[in-house]
């Protein structure tokens, strides 16, 4: 979100809870990848405008008041490791001059393992960095080929290693259904990770989008599509070794050690304002009057107050928490029908209602397209839609 470009007057929404900062550059796109990032070289001069006008941007946002109540800052890309130190350095320099980074803010970092070092670690902890997500993918080294990754399984290993020198909270993502993966090659990975003493662990199907590497070789027959009945397993498979390694599902693809959830990722599901800043960066901010997503300073969606309501219930469900039998009693006030979704989600077995809360079930992981689809449904009707 460029904060100059929009109209309307930031006083009347409520508060930015988190910062999201959009770092496009990449050593290499993968065969998967579709978001809005770029390969370039290191030594390329856009890099260098690129990080002073977020550092402008950061310095306008920050004039304007949209930082004084920001509890989470989560810098992803792209790769930021990859702009390399200096320009990492003073872009979180400027970030702890802009906003209170206090002891409680979590602060993370993505990076990749081909471009985290020992010294970019220290200076990021010094200035308040408290967490990285390192982007592992997998530990088998065919299954980085496959995926068109830059890293190997041993750069990933020295990669989580580098980073616990000076970070507790280490989170790494893996992918599920990867060409030439199998059960027993996605379980290696799964126990490698946990291994490797990090207290978060992210697992992500492969979806093909279109206009990818993949999608290319799905066209010329290269590759099939991920088999999802294989993802389910494997995504049994992680949910299984995780509980008993002392892991905590506290979202659908997503496990931590107790204390270690991710409370930026969290902001999302829970409603929180979150501004965007950056190339393609996305943002969410509400008021009385509705909910607005806004992307490079223009209104993507707008979502009426109801419309909002039903969102928070159906982004809710994404956690193992769910949401409270009062909120949804306050949307019923607003659309009688979001009861009934809920009894049917009961009767499919894909929600359970446990202390006064309605919760996602063991199935409910499997089929969350459907429990969404479902409460969105509700939405129907309203005066503006996305």
């Amino acid at each position: 979100m460029a904060v100059g470009k929009t109209s309307s007057s930031e006083t009347d929404f409520r508060p930015y809870g988190a910062l999201y900062l959009h770092i496009p550059f990449c050593a290499k796109r993968c065969n998967y990848c579709d978001f809005p990032t770029k390969a370039v070289s290191a030594g390329d001069a856009e890099i260098e405008h690129y990080v002073e006008r977020l550092i402008r941007e950061i310095r306008e946002a920050s004039r304007s008041g949209l930082l004084g109540s920001v509890e989470t800052v989560y810098i992803g890309g792209g790769t930021p490791t990859f702009i390399g130190n200096k320009r990492l350095v003073n872009l979180i320099y400027t970030l702890s001059l802009s906003l209170n980074l206090h002891p409680e803010t979590e602060f993370t970092v993505e990076a990749n393992p081909e471009s985290l070092t020992l010294p970019m670690v220290k200076d990021l902890f010094s200035l308040g960095v408290t967490r990285m997500s390192i982007g592992v993918q997998s530990f088998d080294d065919k299954e980085l080929a496959a995926l068109g990754r830059v890293h190997d399984a041993a750069t990933a290993r020295s990669a989580i290693e580098t980073a616990r020198k000076r970070i507790e909270n280490v989170s790494v993502d893996l992918m599920c259904g990867i060409p030439k993966q199998d059960l027993r090659s996605f379980q290696a990975s799964i126990e490698t990770a946990v291994e490797s003493e990090v207290s978060h662990i992210s697992v992500y199907p492969l979806t093909v989008e279109p206009d990818t590497a993949f999608a290319g070789q799905i066209d010329r027959d290269l590759m099939k599509q991920p088999d999802e009945d294989q993802q389910a397993d494997m995504m049994e498979v992680a949910a299984r070794f995780l509980q008993g390694r002392g892991f905590t599902r506290y979202e659908v693809a997503s496990w931590a050690v107790p204390g270690f959830s991710c409370k930026h990722n969290s902001a999302y599901w829970t409603g929180v304002p979150y501004l965007g800043l950056g190339s393609g960066a996305v943002g969410m901010r509400e008021n009385a009057s509705g909910r607005q997503r806004l992307k490079d300073g223009e209104v993507l969606e707008r979502l009426t107050p109801t419309q909002a309501m039903i969102e928070d219930l159906m982004l809710g469900m994404r956690m193992s928490c769910g949401v409270s039998a009062d909120k949804v009693t306050r949307v019923a006030s607003e659309k009688p029908g979001i009861l009934d979704v809920f009894t049917e989600l009961q009767a499919l077995e894909l929600v359970a209602f446990d202390s006064g809360r309605y919760v996602p079930t063991p199935r409910a992981w499997l089929l969350g397209n459907e429990v969404y689809g479902r409460i969105w449904a509700a939405a129907d009707g309203e005066t503006e839609t996305r």
